[in-house]
């Protein structure tokens, strides 16, 4: 291999005249396109044509480019946005002041090879331009606008990233940079969470969910499924995938499946041409009775916003491309015309395609298997001018239009930014600049991560870390931000129902009352028979020790009712029982409390091999007997203290020397002390058993609500003596009065409410599945 490599060189040092280097384009794609110089360029890819024909490969000489038709005035008119954006740049003083920004704008035909020929010619350079004739270097573009499919996006931004060229996608609902894991970040292009949260708005549990079969169904598919259940509690009827052709059988069997399917809601994630295709089928078997819910691809389809539709898609919820406004570009539009054959350089230029599309009054005819919707558009003058104004100069709902916009506002700043960098300061090796002469794309790629600037359409424009742009949803009938709660004015909603109400969409109906949810098996988790309840409520009851909870809710009751003892007139009886009641009522409370916690730790520990004899001291009759030694215990306090020292009625002149207070005197200070203080040995020592108990796992989680219920206690109580020695005569009272109802109120919200929120508000929680921690 040595020898080859010397004998080589040798060779062309010897005979130079044989090996001389010259740069010559060995072909040239024959791309559609226009194009405008400048001191730095910016490359466009847009869907101008959407056919184009298959070329023959004979394998015995070199195919034929593929030819594109079927004219696509909307691809052309983004195309004429980007250049109306740099030609309204150039003429800004305040950005990009001493710089001219030109174009290389292509036509991609819809069609992947010719979108990589594209993205080529802009990376390597324009219309075979070289800097130098010994390196072959082009005059490469510094950035790429589009292209808006997601497929072609995809596929060129992998290759775009190879050489760092600042490539901003034109996804659906927003504009997202090319960075190194652009794939990844490909879901976020997808308004999956505002779907998922209307589909919650309204309590659509059972949805069906209908993709195309390319790369944009089938991430939307993922995206669904990763988030549907998290956010909305609900679970998809089937996910059936469309076919890319039209296939009529396969068309018919889809349709079969929603007809047999109990979900009233259809989502729809699909292209232009396979959403024609499916809704031509669904007139053609006249299914009606459902909700559609669809993707901005078909929202955005003039085709089928027709009377024959209406009558199956009239009340569709669809996401759009967000709206702006562009001063001035309709101006800009009326101003193109043809342009001399001579100058037209690089390939077909789109501009003539535009005028020819006019002046032949007529679609392309087209391929085979597509809903036709074309035929002859126009015969005169006045025609042709209503066809221009309807297809072309209509600028009064810009969407993808808007995108583009942004995107070639965002390179704008980006370089901008750049141009104002101090040297000596700069982001690069050694704290340099970079250069106008002799820029690299990937040195705009880091300007381009970090640039924010707001659109006169009062829009921010900034990349987040993963390279997504701040999406905007435009909703019909709804419209909210990605981060704000979605709001919805279901008065402005059409529902094409009989009633005018929205559908329910659920697998299976509510249980009603003394019934339980069974789930069926091999069933997603929201189709469910009900069953009757085994009696005695339910399994959170059951899971719970309905015994000590139901005797913890009597004492409760209990604490409530002392605070009566304390209103009216002091009486010898009220002054008698209204410190004992309350001193016996709290302690059957927190020794019910203490119990449980020990019944947690118990079962915890029994749980474990070996040690199910522990149980055994604590059954029903330990439990009840526990709860009774404890409180007994205090009722043996109360009785001494009332004993020795009885509370009675006292008139109290010490506090006011014109005033008498009436009061019921404790008679012991140290039989109150005594009566708190066991109490609180009780609640401190059910908060450190349950505090240690918090962790164990989840089917042993009242432990952490125990905890959180001691700790209000506690602070409550622990509020209570400071506030009670400083409060004279009936501020004492009613200082007592708001400690046993504030400590009542705690314990009961603690221990009770997320039970009753669970049972009363979320039954399909209340399964023993659900209780023991089941995960799916």
């Amino acid at each position: 291999m040595s020898f080859v490599l010397i004998y080589v060189c040798v060779f062309t040092v010897r005979f130079p005249s044989l090996y001389s280097f010259t740069c010559q384009l060995q072909g040239q794609f024959n791309l559609n396109g226009i194009h405008q110089t400048g001191d730095v360029i910016l490359g466009g890819l847009f869907s101008v044509n959407v056919f184009s024909t298959v070329p023959d490969l004979s394998f015995t000489s070199e195919p034929q480019e593929s030819v594109c038709y079927g004219f696509h005035p909307s691809g052309f008119r983004q195309a004429q946005t980007m250049a109306f954006a740099i030609d309204e740049i150039n003429r800004n003083p305040n950005l990009l002041s001493n710089v001219t920004l030109g174009y290389s704008l292509y036509d991609n035909c819809n069609e992947l090879a010719k979108g990589f020929r594209a993205a080529m010619s802009l990376i390597s350079g324009q219309a075979g331009e070289m800097i130098s004739e010994k390196t072959c270097v082009g005059l490469p573009v510094l950035g790429i606008v589009g292209d808006s499919f997601s497929t072609s996006s995809i596929a060129i931004s992998t290759v775009v990233g190879l050489y760092r060229v600042p490539l901003v996608k034109l996804f659906a609902n927003k504009i997202v940079l090319s960075t190194k894991n652009s794939f990844h970040h490909f879901l976020g292009q997808f308004p999956v969470r505002a779907m998922i949260q209307i589909l919650k708005h309204f309590g659509w549990t059972w949805a069906g969910l209908l993709i195309s079969n390319d790369d944009y169904g089938v991430h939307a598919a993922r995206a669904f499924l990763s988030d549907l259940g998290p956010i909305a509690g609900g679970c998809l009827a089937y996910i059936e995938v469309l076919p890319l052709g039209n296939n009529r059988a396969e068309l018919n069997r889809i349709v079969n499946v929603i007809r047999k399917s109990t979900a009233s809601v259809v989502i729809v994630f699909a292209v232009k041409g396979h959403t024609l295709n499916l809704m031509a089928e669904v007139v053609r078997q006249n299914l009606t009775g459902l909700q559609w819910m669809a993707s901005e691809a078909w929202t955005s389809v003039a085709e089928l916003q027709t009377s024959d539709f209406m009558p199956y898609l009239g009340g569709t919820l669809g996401i759009a491309i967000p709206r702006g406004e562009i001063s001035g570009l309709r101006n800009f539009l009326l101003k193109i015309r043809p342009v001399p054959k001579q100058n037209n350089t690089s390939g077909y230029n789109m501009v003539n395609q535009f005028w020819e599309h006019i002046f032949k009054c007529r679609f392309a005819p087209p391929p085979e298997g597509w809903l036709e919707t074309g035929g002859q558009l126009c015969t005169g003058q006045e025609v042709i001018e209503t066809v221009l104004e309807e297809e072309f100069f209509d600028v009064s709902d810009l969407r993808p239009e808007y995108n583009v916009y942004k995107a070639v506002y965002a390179l704008a700043h980006a370089l901008d930014d750049m141009l104002q960098c101090e040297p000596g300061r700069g982001p690069f090796s050694g704290d340099t600049c970079a250069q106008l002469q002799g820029l690299e794309p990937w040195q705009l790629m880091f300007y381009l991560e970090k640039v924010n600037f707001t659109t006169s359409f009062s829009d921010q424009v900034s990349f987040d870390e993963n390279g997504d742009a701040l999406p905007i949803y435009d909703i019909m009938w709804v419209s909210a931000k990605s981060d704000e709660e979605l709001m919805i004015d279901e008065n402005k909603i059409f529902w094409n129902f009989v009633f005018k109400q929205p559908p329910r969409s659920v697998c299976s109906e509510s249980c009603p009352p003394g019934t339980r949810m069974a789930h069926k098996k091999g069933e997603p988790e929201c189709c469910f028979d009900c069953v009757p309840c085994s009696e005695g409520n339910t399994p959170i009851v059951r899971a719970n020790n309905s015994e000590l909870s139901y005797l913890l809710l009597m004492s409760l009751k209990l604490c409530f009712l002392c605070s009566l003892l304390f209103i009216g007139r002091p009486q010898p009886l009220t002054c008698q029982l209204r410190h004992a009641a309350f001193g016996i009522s709290f302690v059957l409370c927190v020794s019910c409390i203490l119990v449980k916690t020990m019944v947690v730790l118990a079962v915890f520990k029994a749980s474990k091999p070996g040690a199910e004899a522990s149980l055994k001291w604590f059954g029903a009759v330990q439990q009840r007997g526990t709860v009774l030694v404890l409180t007994c215990f205090q009722a043996v306090i109360c009785t001494v203290w009332l004993v020795l020292a009885s509370p009675a009625p006292h008139k109290n002149t010490q506090y006011y020397s014109d005033k008498i207070v009436y009061e019921c005197a404790i008679g012991s200070t140290v039989g109150f002390g005594i009566l708190l203080g066991y109490i609180s040995l009780l609640a401190v020592l059910s908060f450190v058993l349950a505090f240690l108990a918090r962790n164990l796992p989840d089917s042993f989680n009242e432990a952490k609500l125990i905890t959180f219920s001691m700790l209000i206690f506690c602070a409550v109580w622990v509020a209570f003596v400071p506030a009670y020695i400083s409060s004279p005569g009936k501020y004492a009272d009613a200082v007592e009065v708001f400690a046993i109802l504030a400590s009542s109120f705690g314990l009961l919200v603690a221990l009770f409410g997320p039970k009753c929120y669970i049972i009363l508000l979320k039954p399909e929680r209340n399964t023993k599945k659900a209780i023991m921690g089941y995960r799916c």
